[in-house]
């Protein structure tokens, strides 16, 4: 697969929807599992238009497992850290920011 290809189309398409699916699944509180879940599935749409639109192999495991790592790590990311901002949002009394991706508890 040619590399302006995997960026155009998994990293920057696929993957700005994975970093969707990621926040808006943490807006809604629901399990990181989940992000895990539609990622793989946005996995298999990637290589089905990699392979419709470009020629590429439908069919390729190495080709899905590196285009779902990428469209996995953005979703994740945008999980942790709407999470992270939900949980300090929601109860300021008890938590504080711990960097971009974690929370920590107020002592006292």
């Amino acid at each position: 697969m040619n590399v302006a290809v995997f960026i155009c189309l998994t990293v920057v398409l696929m993957g700005g929807a994975g970093f969707l699916a990621g926040q808006a699944l943490a807006r809604t509180w629901r399990p990181v599992w989940q992000v895990f879940l539609y990622c793989a599935l946005m996995g298999c749409a990637d290589r089905f238009l990699v392979y419709a639109l470009f020629d590429g192999e439908l069919l390729s495991i190495p080709g899905y497992l590196i285009d779902t790592a990428a469209i996995l790590a953005l979703g994740v990311v945008a999980y942790r850290s709407t999470r992270a901002a939900r949980m300090v949002a929601q109860y300021p009394w008890r938590y504080r920011r711990a960097g971009p991706f974690g929370w920590r508890e107020i002592d006292g």
